[in-house]
């Protein structure tokens, strides 16, 4: 246990640190004026590619963010003892699973399940009956 208990702080520090470094401000037009750039940018191309960069970082942190958390979640449940137990099944989630996503919260199968289960993950054309004829 003490060897999942390292590698879930280490990641949970790199996490940490990965926001850290990335918690200066964002781009946007009126801070590349503040930089010292006071030329407006040519067209809006240059506006897009600038607010593609701010979106971009936001994702970035947001990922950041829930990841860490989940990071605490599972130290926590290591410190109460519930650490690699599926929290859908109650079953024992396979060390090599843990291993390779040490915030795992699901065995395997329960996970396969949810994701199934999921309506944002819908497949493409599900609702289609390849067997009857399209209405067109």
């Amino acid at each position: 246990m003490n060897e999942i208990k390292k590698t879930l702080e280490v990641e949970l520090n790199r996490m940490v640190e990965r926001m850290r470094h990335m918690g200066g401000r964002a781009t946007s037009v009126e801070t590349i004026a503040t930089i010292g750039n006071t030329i407006q940018l040519a067209d809006e191309v240059d506006v897009s590619q600038v607010n593609e960069g701010r979106e971009m970082a936001f994702a970035t942190r947001s990922l950041l963010a829930e990841r860490t958390n989940r990071l605490a979640a599972a130290l926590e449940r290591l410190r109460d003892g519930t650490y690699g137990t599926c929290q859908e099944c109650a079953e024992a989630i396979s060390p090599a699973r843990l291993k390779a996503v040490p915030e795992v919260t699901t065995c395997v199968r329960c996970q396969d399940g949810l994701e199934r289960m999921s309506p944002h993950l819908t497949v493409v054309g599900a609702a289609f009956d390849r067997n009857e004829p399209e209405d067109r």
